[in-house]
């Protein structure tokens, strides 16, 4: 498998050679890996519409749930929208890798 830089390690069995996510793991902090890991393949300081953030999640997550990954990256603070959800972008600067799970985990 070729390796990307900003691969999580304990992610590697759920990607496949080009990076993208095979399965959803099913263990609570893998799950917090992934969002993360999903995250960081959104530019910053860009909007999207709902088609265009789905279309990416779809590229990086081949399982194609973009509305429920949407949902878990805006309930993890990793993806802001629009009230009415017709624009998505995500913050400037996410936390740290720790400090986000540091938030979640117990």
């Amino acid at each position: 498998m070729m390796e990307n830089k900003d691969t999580i390690p304990e992610l590697r069995p759920f990607l496949n050679e080009a990076g993208q996510l095979v399965a959803m793991p099913s263990k609570h902090k893998k799950k917090l890996l992934a969002y993360y890991y999903l995250a960081t393949k959104i530019e910053a300081g860009r909007q999207y519409t709902q088609k265009d953030i789905n279309e990416l999640l779809d590229h990086w997550a081949v399982f194609h749930d973009p509305a429920t990954l949407r949902r878990e990256l805006y309930d993890r603070r990793l993806l802001d929208r629009t009230l009415d959800g017709s624009r998505y972008w995500r913050q400037e600067d996410l936390p740290s890798l720790e400090r986000f799970l540091a938030r979640y985990l117990p």
